[in-house]
């Protein structure tokens, strides 16, 4: 397994960098995050590696920081999320946003991410949130995405897996919101299924 490659930098274009390793040169997918602290070529630079392996490929994925490859590593650990994709992810959001999404259960920052639809972007959130909450109060990062919008979230979608149209769970959701001034999900839930079924 390579941990790292310390080496000078062949050539770099976008998402890709081809390091010499005392003569041998190793292609190295980045994100734009290590693309960005990157010097230009000839430079001298130590990259942390992950290798991934299948039946049919070999690549190497590099990153300029610890953090930065620990997120990448819980990434992929998410179902349907590869390498090439946890790349794209890290490449489309700022590390701490991308941590403040998660742990705030931010769907819509993170289906703004190129390749991540709504499912993908649930599917992350409930597979790393706890994982990463410890991770993320321990550098000082926030979660995003409001208490209040998650709790919506969470009642509009729990209104519309009972048959009712995103558009009036949404109408009854907002309503229950203001008049019970509550931020209790099954509170709010109770409320807009009582109105709905009026």
């Amino acid at each position: 397994m390579i941990a790292f490659l310390k080496g000078y930098i062949e050539e770099k274009k976008e998402g890709i960098v081809i390091l010499d390793v005392q003569g041998v040169g190793y292609r190295v997918e980045i994100s734009s995050i290590t693309q960005e602290q990157l010097e230009s070529a000839g430079s001298e630079v130590k990259l942390l590696t992950y290798h991934h392996i299948t039946d049919s490929d070999e690549r190497l994925f590099g990153f300029f920081s610890s953090d930065e490859k620990a997120l990448f590593e819980k990434l992929i650990t998410v179902k349907g999320v590869g390498p090439k994709l946890g790349l794209t992810i890290l490449s489309g959001l700022p590390a701490d946003q991308l941590i403040g999404a998660i742990t705030g259960s931010d769907t819509a920052t993170l289906s703004k991410v190129p390749g991540i639809g709504k499912k993908t972007a649930e599917r992350i959130i409930v597979e790393l949130k706890d994982k990463l909450a410890e991770y993320a109060a321990s550098v000082g990062v926030t979660p995003t995405g409001s208490q209040e919008a998650s709790v919506s979230g969470e009642a509009i979608s729990a209104l519309e897996s009972l048959g009712f149209k995103k558009k009036e769970s949404e109408q009854a959701v907002m309503k229950a919101m203001r008049d019970s001034g509550s931020d209790d999900s099954s509170v709010i839930i109770k409320k807009a299924l009582a109105s709905l079924n009026k």
